[in-house]
């Protein structure tokens, strides 16, 4: 056994595809391997900007020889049969072999095939994995460009190190020869580096300032980074994303702090730090106090005699940006947001939904209306108002069109520069949030009803016009925008209808859209509380409110969690089980639906079931009962005539944990009812009371949860 090593050299390699490079080499490689039967131990896979490199341990220097079979037409086949199955695999009839197989003489194709030396597999192997290799962008170069078959690669191809063992793997690929030669660091190291094998690769490109392993590289540029700003009295702030990006720029990282003017600080934070990130990717620094200080940390690929020429070349490119980002900020000041916002009419939000303008004014219009009417939340309707006619305002600014992360962000502090209440520009600041899952939830009033509005909006005016996500398509973000509203609505503990926010958003009642976009958002809170132990078919099961469908996602929730609880009890899965019992016979006896179980045809002793003016219809039909109960069943009538008022009483107050052990009530009832009493009694007025009080007896379960949807 020995190991493989292979170095893929170009020029450089963006950042950005790096680790999707290294694991499309390691991809690629085991299946060359695997299909040429060629067993290996670990994988080990590195990049820098100019070179991806492999070494696979414990490959052997031979593959083991196969023997592989066939089986064929019968003795006597017609002759065509026959060449055809010789044909198909390599062999010749002479070759054949006759086994009998169930009595008769069959035709077998062997075929013994010998062992390979894996270092001809591996010439192979290495032109196929880079001729398949699967840049997100690739380029073709030289003469050989002209043609549509020539080698495609992210940056030229310009070597190739291929040793197994001590021996050289040789192959060509589009013009270039595998060798045993490297090249080092691009300033530190002049000539060819020779390497003997995997054994000295790290270490021999180390001595030539090349420092191979990425994650090495990673934890350099983070821990230098954060010493140089120790050293000058600041803390660095951290960003694991620059510092891979570093890692992925240099090959012999040397982080450097310099500084820049003072005044920038004038500039917002965000803006400087974005600044700094984006176009130059450099860290910045806050001072003792936790506020941004004029101070950048730059990764430089090379060990310089004199540093500060470095830095001093670095500061006065960020400089450059800064003075753009300060010339922005004042520019955009000259304007105030209202006027800002007369510019959004100019651009499209969708075609089939008019401008951005024209969404504001539905935004706005419903923000208004979830503080004043609707209490949800509960604050100043004029200052959301002001605040969602302001939100997108700083869209057409400058410092936004150069910088769009910062939408929102930049309203806000425009809107305090403006002298507007700090309600309002802290709404148009985070009217965004939540962004993403670990994102902070807002919980100021105006900033919760903008952040509602926005979401509802875009959830409502897609769905209207029927764009819905499919499969892994969400163009708009309507996901996300459901997540949003979720947490907004779970963190601040909202009461919000639906079927009431689709009436004052389009000004007319919608029960369908209210429908599919209620649907919707369900779908995204089973997803949410998958990992909480609350199943989808919980969800499912907690849609039903008094009849009809629930528009409110709290409740549902709540419901749902209340549902989990009480079924993972032995109380709730013996009641669960009853239930199912209690359903498949009345299913099996002509009883239709889950929500009003019913009969067709004949008068319907159960057609009271779902007034809410009639309590126990068993309890008022056994008043005049021609039979005397047996002890399990009139216990059943008894416990539902209790549990079912309380029941409903619980739930008309929300309160969804009483309604679940109100039902827990029911349990040893109904479990006896099975155990004692017949249900199909030959005597028609028996069978027809029984099947009545089962019947009721599902009604009252429907009325908490329908137990129809749960699984299992």
């Amino acid at each position: 056994m020995t190991d493989f090593l292979l170095e893929l050299r170009s020029e450089e390699i963006p950042a950005r595809m790096q680790a999707g490079a290294r694991a499309d080499l390691e991809r690629l490689f085991r299946e060359q391997m695997k299909a040429a039967g060629v067993e290996h131990g670990a994988i080990t896979v590195w990049s820098t900007p100019r070179r991806l490199a492999l070494i696979a341990k414990a490959m052997p220097q031979q593959t083991e020889a196969v023997s592989e079979e066939a089986k064929g037409p019968p003795e006597g086949a017609p002759d065509q049969a026959v060449e055809g199955f010789c044909k198909k695999n390599g062999v010749t009839r002479d070759q054949l072999e006759v086994r009998e197989v169930k009595g008769r003489a069959t035709y077998f194709a062997v075929k013994n095939i010998p062992g390979r030396e894996v270092k001809d597999v591996l010439a192979e192997a290495i032109p196929a994995i880079v001729r398949a290799f699967p840049w997100p962008k690739s380029m073709r170069w030289g003469e050989p460009s002209i043609s549509s078959e020539s080698l495609r690669w992210v940056r030229p191809l310009s070597g190739i190190v291929a040793i197994l063992g001590e021996d050289l793997v040789e192959c060509e690929v589009g013009g270039v020869a595998s060798g045993y030669a490297t090249l080092g660091h691009r300033f530190h190291h002049s000539g060819e580096i020779t390497i003997g094998g995997a054994d000295d690769y790290i270490e021999k490109l180390r001595a030539c300032h090349v420092i191979v392993d990425h994650e090495e590289r990673q934890d350099m540029v983070r821990a230098q980074a954060q010493a140089a700003a120790s050293a000058a009295g600041l803390k660095l702030v951290a960003d694991e994303g620059l510092v891979i990006e570093n890692a992925g720029l240099t090959e012999w990282p040397v982080p450097l702090l310099g500084r820049f003017d003072e005044s920038y600080l004038d500039v917002p934070p965000e803006v400087i730090q974005l600044t700094a990130r984006t176009n130059q990717k450099y860290f910045v620094c806050n001072d003792a106090n936790g506020a941004l200080a004029n101070a950048f940390v730059c990764t430089a690929n090379i060990a310089a005699d004199d540093p500060a020429v470095i830095v001093d070349g670095n500061r006065k490119v960020l400089a450059a940006r800064l003075s753009d980002a300060r010339f922005f900020w004042e520019v955009d000041q000259k304007t105030t947001l209202r006027e800002h916002n007369r510019k959004l009419d100019r651009i499209t939000f969708h075609e089939k939904l008019g401008t951005v303008a024209e969404k504001v004014q539905r935004v706005a219009k419903l923000a208004d209306w979830l503080v004043f009417d609707a209490k949800a939340p509960n604050g100043d309707h004029k200052l959301a108002r002001q605040a969602a006619e302001l939100c997108k305002a700083d869209l057409v600014t400058e410092m936004v069109g150069e910088f769009p992360e910062l939408q929102g962000l930049m309203g806000g502090y425009y809107a305090r520069a403006e002298g507007l209440p700090d309600d309002v520009a802290n709404a148009i600041r985070d009217h965004y949030k939540p962004a993403g899952q670990n994102d902070e939830v807002p919980t100021a009033p105006t900033t919760v009803a903008i952040a509602l509005a926005d979401r509802l909006d875009n959830l409502l005016s897609f769905f209207k016009i029927g764009i819905l996500p499919t499969g892994s398509k969400d163009p708009f973000a309507l996901r996300r925008a459901a997540l949003g509203y979720l947490r907004l609505v779970q963190e601040n503990d909202l009461e919000l209808s639906l079927d009431t926010v689709v009436h004052a958003w389009e000004g007319r009642p919608n029960a369908s859209l209210a429908e599919k976009v209620s649907e919707f958002l369900l779908d995204r809170l089973a997803v949410q509380l998958k990992d909480q132990g609350v199943r989808h078919d919980y969800i499912g099961a907690s849609r039903e409110w008094k009849g009809r469908t629930d528009f409110r996602v709290d409740r549902v929730e709540a419901r749902a969690r209340s549902l989990a609880e009480f079924l993972t009890g032995e109380d709730g899965a013996n009641l669960l089980a009853g239930y199912k019992r209690a359903a498949n016979i009345l299913k099996k006896e002509g009883y239709e639906g889950t929500d009003r179980i019913a009969r067709t045809g004949e008068e319907d002793p159960l057609s009271l079931v779902d007034d809410p003016d009639v309590g126990s219809i068993v309890a008022e039909r056994g008043k005049s009962a021609s039979y005397d109960r047996e002890p399990a069943e009139q216990a059943l009538v008894e416990a539902l005539a209790k549990a079912e008022p309380a029941a409903n009483a619980a739930i008309a107050g929300e309160d969804f944990g009483a309604a679940m052990a109100a039902l827990a009530t029911l349990r040893a009832p109904i479990d006896d009812f099975f155990d004692d009493v017949t249900v199909n009694d030959p005597d028609p007025a028996k069978r027809s009371a029984r099947l009545a009080l089962l019947a009721n007896f599902v009604a009252a379960v429907h009325k908490v949860a329908d137990f129809s949807r749960i699984e299992g």
